[in-house]
């Protein structure tokens, strides 16, 4: 089996949802779901990595292993360079972003993004995309589409619609395998990489769509893609998206 450590940057502040790591999810945090999910992948090592006092004791309380990191970083990438460093991991360490809001992702999803970038020496990030046969024309911002090469190195990212459809009667493609891809949110880093990106300028395809995977890829860096059959679940963004997550835990089995 693939080893990898498993963080999971969370803050307390958030502009649409302030507190949502403690937000109640059933009978526990929201983030408690979180850290069991990373707990049931497989992971050598389950680190949840906060500037906030309220986080890091109630991560004592429920059993799990917290950091707490400087309050000025700009992203949770950031946030995991100062874990990397502050745990001194060779750069060939597999290291998985697992975000605080995302407490229905898939177990196999975080060891899948992990054995991935194993499987593929020559990248230094991989995640994971959820194959359509239709365009994503979701309006919504929060929905990432992307492009991969035929190997499945990533091309490019986007908010808006991608690949854009020429035709008007969509289709797919003529081999029948799909020509459209939703981005879910989880990262596999190489240590090395992680030490790296904070000296990275932040590039103006990053700063123009505000999605951080941009800036690697402007970089050179290389990020080998994987498919799953199945969503990873709502990300939190809000209260309701909350609620939703509750509806979805009562009305299935999500550990798989």
């Amino acid at each position: 089996m693939t080893e990898f450590t498993t963080i999971i940057p969370a803050r307390f502040q958030s502009t649409r949802f302030p507190g949502k790591p403690l937000a109640r999810l059933g009978d526990r945090p929201m983030l408690q779901h979180v850290w069991e999910r990373a707990c049931a992948s497989g992971a050598s090592r389950v680190l949840v990595a906060t500037d906030d006092s309220r986080i890091f004791d109630a991560c004592r309380q429920f059993g799990a292993d917290v950091m707490m990191t400087a309050a000025d970083h700009h992203s949770g990438t950031d946030r995991l360079a100062e874990v990397v460093a502050r745990l001194a991991l060779p750069d060939t360490a597999i290291v998985v972003n697992l975000q605080g809001d995302e407490p229905l992702m898939p177990p196999t999803h975080i060891r899948q993004v992990a054995a991935l970038l194993a499987a593929h020496p020559d990248a230094e990030m991989s995640t994971l995309l959820l194959p359509m046969h239709t365009p994503v024309v979701d309006s919504s911002e929060n929905t990432v589409k992307a492009v991969t090469d035929r190997q499945g190195y990533a091309l490019y990212f986007s908010r808006a619609p991608i690949p854009w459809l020429r035709d008007p009667e969509p289709g797919s493609a003529s081999d029948g395998t799909p020509s459209w891809h939703r981005h879910l949110g989880i990262y596999g880093y190489r240590a090395g990489l992680l030490r790296r990106y904070p000296g990275l300028e932040v590039s103006e395809l990053e700063r123009r769509e505000s999605l951080e995977q941009l800036r690697a890829l402007d970089y050179g860096v290389r990020i080998i893609t994987g498919t799953v059959t199945a969503d990873g679940g709502p990300g939190i963004d809000t209260p309701a998206d909350l609620l939703k997550a509750e509806e979805l835990l009562l009305a299935a089995d999500n550990w798989t």
